[in-house]
């Protein structure tokens, strides 16, 4: 394992365990060179799957997209990263447990509007106003009336 402080790649692995959903190894290496320590953590390689776009385009899925897309609605939110990194896996879950290896664009903003609206009622107005491409306040009023009756 590279060593992110001076590239040596040399390490001992000091400390291994499984993480708290027992998906991933978390490991704590120490360089033998600058004897610097850091963190790597090994998951299990899945199956790719293919996200298809809008445009009818595929890309490979990426986990860090919904992340950081929860991440920017639940801006200056009172919700913490672990939570964020919670529904992250839950949703890679979903589409993984998913028999298909192809999953559109659409069916993942929705998964994650399925859980921002349990998580936080901002935070999905948030993603949705960007999701949803509201085109004027009266979409965005329609929205916030039929979170309000839910």
């Amino acid at each position: 394992m590279k060593c992110p402080f001076c590239g040596n790649l040399d390490s001992k692995v000091i400390d291994s365990r499984l993480t708290e959903d027992k998906e991933s190894i978390r490991r704590r290496r120490e360089c033998e060179r600058c004897s610097k320590r850091f963190t790597t953590y090994e998951r299990l390689e899945t199956q790719p799957i293919a996200v298809i776009k809008k445009d009818g385009t595929r890309q490979p899925f990426d986990r860090n997209k919904i992340l950081g897309g929860l991440i920017r609605a639940c801006i200056k939110r009172n919700i913490s990263a672990e939570i964020l990194e919670k529904i992250a896996d839950d949703i890679e879950l979903e589409i993984r447990n998913n028999p298909s290896n192809e999953i559109s664009s659409s069916d993942i903003g929705n998964l994650v509007l399925k859980h921002l609206k349990n998580l936080d009622k901002v935070a999905y107005i948030r993603f949705a106003s960007v999701y949803k491409h509201f085109d004027d306040i009266k979409e965005f009023t329609r929205e916030l009336e039929e979170l309000q009756n839910t």
